[in-house]
């Protein structure tokens, strides 16, 4: 396995594009300093989901970045992705990692300590935790307050990311808590410049 490095995750959102090709957008981001990729696509078809994660993973490979699959444990099987990302609604954590072997990498999205510390026990590899911040790329995402992700770094050993609404402006909120690593969509994809933006990004951390 390639050695991991969390800091700066890019979850993708194919609606947020200014006219590129999603392809176009991950190699930017990389080039800007982001060190991993997670491919989140919620309204695609599963052979569609393949064939662009084929794509994705030609690029992530070619920079030796590990590349994630949101939810769709099939696909990253099928496409030897580095891993797999799920919430609280797919799967057990356990189950999942009896799928994907012990080389791949298993993120789980957690809100709370009791749900980290399962995680951690089933299998996780690291945690999502959030929302932090309001996001409106997940409207419904549950809120997660600052206190509460100390209390989720402090439970467990494994690495924490932190997930919805960071941006340039708040990440500052965040570098007190201790977190590993953090999951960007709109700072980077929504920008007028993706290198820059996630250049920006990573040098803020």
């Amino acid at each position: 396995m390639m050695k991991i490095d969390y800091r700066l995750c890019l979850v993708t959102d194919r609606s947020l594009l200014r006219g590129i090709r999603l392809e176009e957008a991950v190699e930017q981001a990389i080039c800007g300093g982001c060190t991993m990729i997670q491919l989140r696509e919620k309204n695609c078809s599963a052979k569609a989901f393949y064939e662009l994660a084929k794509r994705i993973k030609s690029i992530t490979d070619a920079y030796h970045v590990p590349l994630i699959i949101n939810d769709r444990t099939d696909i990253a099987i099928a496409i030897r992705a580095a891993g797999v990302h799920v919430g609280q609604s797919d799967l057990p954590a356990y189950v999942i990692r009896s799928m994907i072997g012990s080389d791949a990498l298993l993120g789980v999205s957690v809100t709370s300590v009791k749900e980290a510390l399962q995680a951690e026990k089933e299998g996780a590899d690291y945690l999502g935790v959030g929302a932090l911040f309001p996001t409106n790329t997940k409207k419904d995402a549950a809120h997660v307050t600052l206190q509460e992700l100390k209390n989720i770094k402090k439970a467990v050993t494994i690495p924490i990311m932190g997930i919805g609404g960071i941006n340039k402006t708040n990440l500052e909120l965040l570098k007190q808590t201790g977190i590993d690593s953090i999951a960007v969509i709109s700072a980077i994809l929504d920008q007028p410049n993706i290198t820059q933006a996630a250049a920006e990004l990573k040098q803020c951390l």
